[in-house]
């Protein structure tokens, strides 16, 4: 059955690094079973200048129909003080299709090591998947900024919780079996609900082990010894700090993918990185992002493993023959990396 993809190519160098992923998408596809169709749809800073919101109606009914998602970055310094800014057509999004699990995995190629800020012997064997509420938490509650005091309401419920941690827990079975989850529960409410409820679902899945860390000592754990984890799972508000701290790990944005997961329609992938407009236009963004993101894709909304893999083994065969763009070191532009990886599928 053909699958239907639409593309949300954004601003700065989505659509570059957007077309080079669609490029490896057709070639690893060409001569198998796998068929899909694509189509583009303006959203974020694109959506505003096309039809004056970030998240167009027609843009939204074609990603709820989809049967997956490919965004590549929004974001442009022109919007700084507008009235409507891109980032709302992710909120928008992420709500309208219930995206509620943030998938991010964190992974070492060998041939990056030396761009880690950590030693090399402190991230050898890095390879853990962050997994972030993203529906639910502080960042959806009530806000309340007054003269002289503000309030920001953390709201959690047991089946938002479940939902999370079982999903950590699904993914945790197809990998090493173990599941860190992340909470505040020495003084958060919401914490002490989320840790009842983890220990809970976990007994669901009795190969997998659960074990619970703070979140400050969680995130001196990510720097001082990484490799311990292998799946991570936490609330909304602790997962975007600590997503974003697991990201300087391979030191570099350029090759970290992502995924979001709705309970039931289309899930959504994307680089965890930004639009750089300072380079846009320029020809040397790094698609690598985008391509894992593709890979992602492949794997987790369609199944096919097999063609997944394969992305990934020509990412890192290009690594290791010494093919890097400039913000890993080297001189390649997008169209020569895309071109290398393609070589070696």
């Amino acid at each position: 059955m053909t699958k239907h993809i639409v593309t949300l190519p954004g601003d700065g160098i989505g659509p570059e690094i957007m077309a080079a992923g669609l490029d490896v998408l057709k070639a690893v596809t060409e001569g198998t079973d796998f068929t899909y169709t694509i189509t583009e749809k303006p959203f974020g800073g694109a959506g505003i200048d096309a039809k004056g919101h970030p998240l167009p109606e027609d843009t939204l009914v074609a990603s709820q129909e989809a049967d997956a998602i490919l965004l590549a970055a929004i974001g442009s310094p022109q919007y700084d003080d507008a009235p409507v800014r891109p980032e709302q057509g992710l909120l928008a999004i992420r709500k309208a299709l219930n995206l509620y699990a943030n998938i991010r995995p964190v992974k070492i190629f060998d041939s990056l090591k030396h761009l880690s800020p950590l030693k090399e012997d402190r991230i050898e064997g890095v390879d853990f998947v962050v997994v972030r509420e993203l529906t639910g938490g502080i960042y959806f509650g009530e806000h309340l900024l007054e003269k002289d005091k503000a309030r920001d309401l953390n709201d959690y419920s047991r089946e938002e919780i479940a939902r999370i941690i079982r999903k950590a827990c699904q993914i945790a079975q197809g990998r090493k079996k173990k599941v860190t989850s992340i909470d505040k529960q020495n003084v958060l409410a919401t914490s002490k609900l989320w840790r009842q409820v983890a220990d809970e679902v976990a007994a669901e899945f009795p190969d997998v082990t659960l074990e619970h860390q703070l979140v400050d000592s969680a995130a001196m754990l990510m720097i001082t010894d990484p490799k311990r984890f292998d799946v991570v799972v936490t609330e909304n508000l602790f997962g975007d700090i600590l997503s974003d701290e697991s990201s300087v790990l391979p030191g570099t944005l350029g090759v970290m993918p992502s995924a979001s997961h709705s309970a039931a329609g289309p899930s959504l992938y994307e680089p965890i990185h930004g639009s750089a407009p300072d380079i846009a236009g320029q020809g040397i963004a790094n698609p690598v992002s985008m391509i894992l993101s593709v890979a992602m894709m492949l794997r987790e909304s369609f199944g096919e493993h097999a063609l997944a893999q394969q992305v990934e083994d020509a990412v890192a065969k290009t690594f290791n023959q010494g093919v890097f763009t400039r913000d890993l070191g080297g001189n390649a532009s997008t169209k020569e990396m895309t071109a290398k990886i393609i070589e070696n599928l």
